[in-house]
Order: C-alpha cells, then structure tokens, then sequence
C-alpha cells in the first residue's frame, strides 16, 4: 500500500529515544543508499537528511521511520525530476526555512532550489550548525545559503560563457528576512549576523541577485523542510 508522506508529519523523532539496535550498520547502509536517491528525487531531501541525523546511535523508531519512506518511494519508484529541453536559461532560487524545527537542539531547518528555466539542477535540505534566537534571524540565514550557492553557480556558467540574465531572482516568503537584507543600517539585532548582512548586501548592489517575496503556497522550498503529503509535493 502507497504512503501520501516521505515520513509521519505527525511523529517527531528524537534522539535517544527507543531500544537500540542490534546491528547498527543496517541502518547505516538504508540510509547510506537512501541519500544517493536525493541526486533524483528532491521529495525525499529533507527526509534523509532528517534520518541522517541519527547515524551515530541508530534506534527502532528510526528503522521504522526508513522503512516508512521505503513503502512511500515503491509507492512510485518511476517518480523523478524532470529536465526541460527550452531555451530558457533563466535560474531562480526559492528558499524556505523552519524556525527550531529540531525537538533536541532547536535548530533550525533550511532549505533551498535552484531552478534553470522550468527545471531543477541543485537543492538541499539541511539543519543548521548554530541555534537562532528568532525567526528572522533563521530566515536570514537561510537566505545566505541559497545567496552563497548562486554566487558559485553565476562564477561557473561565466567560466563555461554560459549565457544567463542578470540579475538572478531569489524567491521568499518570510517579509522580515528581506527588509534586513535591503536596509543599509545595522542595529543590535543584526549585529550578531553582521557578516551575513554584508555578504547579501554586496550581492545585491552587485546586482547579481533581486529578492522577491512569495506567498507561502507558492514557496517551492517548502518540501524540503518538513515532512509534507504527496498532494502537497504534486501541487508544487
């Protein structure tokens, strides 16, 4: 029977919690084959990033989790991205974030992709290193990331003299997150991502990158931080 979500949305795995496994490298090995799948299937990013997290001490409620995620991709196993043959070589990026989404740490999930015309060629799900202390501070250093990843992606089609327009869009739907990138004055709430500040400043009066905010529906991102239904994945 086919599942309608890459994992539970209504369960909320921790760590430590459940018997221990007896043989930890099963799990690993699941996992380990599982992540070579995100090269294709973007639906199942965050999924396996969320799975990752437990490689170090592995558990029965995480073993089952996979095999939950197992049952959702034979569901479809046909099910992948599709690369359009147009001559639009316009890249947009949509970044989502998810403020404390980790029950253990409380950090904060991030997510990103990059599309080239109609068609997706880099993504990523990823929970942060440092705990923010508010939304708009996770959602700002959630748009560093997708900003950092376009600026590697603008330097490697200008090596290759790939033709693409300027300046590249960057979708959002967090409203704070935007008014700190474009506002020239730091304050003590930005003091602490200051770095971060100038670095999106610079690229913006590069004009390398334009923001544009997105309403929530719309956010393309958004499967790729937190577990979502499948009409949810299909609607985007």
């Amino acid at each position: 029977m086919g599942l309608s979500s890459p994992l539970d949305p209504s369960e909320k795995l921790r760590a430590k919690e459940g018997a221990v496994l007896p043989d930890p490298t099963y799990y690993r090995k699941l996992v380990g084959k599982l992540n070579f799948l995100t090269n294709t299937r973007l639906d199942i990013a965050f999924s396996v990033q969320h799975l990752s997290q437990f490689m170090q001490d592995p558990r029965e409620p995480y073993l089952k989790a996979a095999f939950h995620l197992l049952r959702y991709l034979k569901s479809d196993p046909t099910l992948g991205i599709f690369l359009s043959n147009d001559h639009d070589c316009t890249l947009k990026g949509y970044c989502d974030s998810d403020w404390a989404a980790c029950p253990d740490s409380r950090r904060l999930v991030t997510g990103y992709i990059v599309l080239l015309g109609s068609s997706p060629i880099c993504w990523k799900s990823k929970k942060q290193e440092t705990v923010s202390l508010s939304s708009a501070e996770a959602e700002y250093r959630s748009l560093r990331k997708i900003i950092g990843e376009l600026t590697w992606l603008c330097r490697l089609f200008d090596e290759l003299t790939f033709p693409y327009p300027k300046p590249v869009s960057v979708f959002y739907d967090s409203q704070s997150a935007l008014h700190i990138a474009r506002n020239p004055v730091f304050h003590e709430r930005t003091k602490h991502i200051e770095v971060d500040c100038h670095f999106m400043r610079d690229k913006l009066q590069e004009k390398l990158i334009s923001l544009h905010h997105i309403g929530t529906g719309a956010q393309l991102a958004d499967v790729l931080t937190k577990a979502l239904l499948v009409s949810s994945i299909l609607r985007y």
